[in-house]
């Protein structure tokens, strides 16, 4: 199989008012996983035993990690360690990354 080069923003488009999410990958091992939300689209508080690697691809996410919001943009990324409280929201329209590590 011959293997191209691929732009993460192109694989997920943007959907009104909603969230949209392609698997790029799942093993035992973790999973990585593209997201596109539509302002004003969020994830409630939750928590997760693996830990997981945001980066943000297009616009800005507001992410709260055990209590405490930070603005993420465009080329940057945030790690959300395991078992503890995050949520997501988007102020703007953004698209993610997300890397979970399992193990």
């Amino acid at each position: 199989m011959t293997q191209k080069p691929v732009t993460l923003t192109d694989m997920v488009e943007y959907q009104t008012d909603g969230i949209v999410s392609k698997t790029i990958l799942n093993r035992d091992s973790g999973s990585v996983t593209l997201f596109a939300f539509d302002a004003g689209q969020s994830l409630s508080e939750h928590t997760s035993p693996f830990e997981a690697l945001v980066q943000v691809l297009d616009g800005r996410a507001d992410v709260t990690i055990g209590g405490e919001t930070v603005a993420v943009s465009a080329g940057e990324m945030v790690v959300m360690p395991a078992d503890v409280p995050h949520a997501l929201a988007a102020p703007v329209p953004f698209k993610m990354l997300l890397t979970m590590l399992k193990g």
